[in-house]
Formats: structure tokens, C-alpha cells, sequence
């Protein structure tokens, strides 16, 4: 049994872990009870796992739990509070871009890693960042919409 720390969500966390290439993404469901990150394909494919590792968004259940001792992970709950939402997770409601939801947890973390480094991006941008981001609901018109509207968001709350 091996102690794996990290920082989750801004704040100190750590498992034992008797496989430590067990994927973080059942780390996170299994032992420390979150929901967020979603099992899809478990092959690192459809983006349904997506998490922040050091503010880089990645396949959950592709890095092995051993891989994240240490470092900072951020998972869609620990990206904004129900009192106060990212602005990707209001402009997703605004623009009602969820139809089941599965995908929902991908989108947004990988959205917000894009747009950490692409402050006004086209349609065409945002499509790409979210391509390899799989939804079988069809909301895709939404979902571009939605990171759209909170990149407007987002520029307007960093002007002083």
C-alpha cells in the first residue's frame, strides 16, 4: 500500500493506493467520492474523465494515480461552487448546452484549459479545443455557444 498525496481542488489530499497505476479517474469517483470526472471509453478517447494536472486539462483514466503525487488536480468541482459558478458553468446553463450531461464534465475542463491561453477565441477555435471531446446528444451548436459567451464573460471580469 503506497500514500499518494497531492493537492485536490485547493486543498491537500491524498489516498492508498495498493495499485499504483490504478487511473486517477477511479481515485477520484472511488475513494475520494467525486462526480465530475465521468468513466466513458477508459481509453482515454471520448474526454468524459478530463481534469486539470498542474492547469493542464487530461485523460483521468489514462495517468495512473502514482503520476499526480504532488502536484495540483482540478476537477469540475473544484472549478466553481454552487454559490459561485465558473463562468463556463453559467454560461452552460444560460445556453442550456446539456442535454444528458455525460460529456458535460469534459467540455467544460477542457474549455476552461483552453481558454486559460486563448483569451477571445473564434468558433473555429473553440471547435478545435473540444474535438476530441465526444457528445452523442448533438449539442455541439450549444456547447460552442456556451464557451463563447463565457470568454466574453471572462474578459469583461479581468478589465480593471
Amino acid at each position: 500500500m503506497k500514500l499518494i498525496a497531492f493537492n485536490l481542488n485547493g486543498k491537500p489530499a491524498s489516498i492508498s493506493a495498493d495499485d499504483p497505476q490504478m487511473p486517477l479517474l477511479y481515485a477520484l469517483r472511488d475513494d475520494l467520492g467525486l462526480h465530475g470526472p465521468r468513466f466513458g471509453c477508459g481509453l482515454g478517447q471520448c474526454g468524459a474523465c478530463t481534469v486539470h494536472v498542474d492547469g493542464q486539462a487530461v485523460r483521468s483514466c489514462s495517468v495512473p494515480v502514482s503520476a499526480v503525487a504532488g502536484r495540483k488536480i482540478v476537477t469540475l468541482e473544484g472549478l466553481g461552487t454552487p454559490g459561485r459558478p465558473h463562468p463556463l458553468q453559467r454560461a452552460f446553463i444560460a445556453e442550456q448546452a446539456v442535454q444528458c450531461g455525460y460529456c458535460i464534465n469534459g467540455m467544460i475542463m477542457q474549455a476552461a484549459a483552453f481558454l486559460q491561453t486563448t483569451r477571445n477565441p473564434t468558433e473555429e477555435e473553440i471547435r478545435a479545443a473540444l474535438a476530441e471531446n465526444l457528445c452523442r446528444c448533438g449539442t455541439h451548436v450549444r456547447i460552442v455557444r456556451a464557451v463563447k459567451r463565457a470568454a466574453e464573460t471572462m474578459a469583461r471580469e479581468r478589465r480593471p
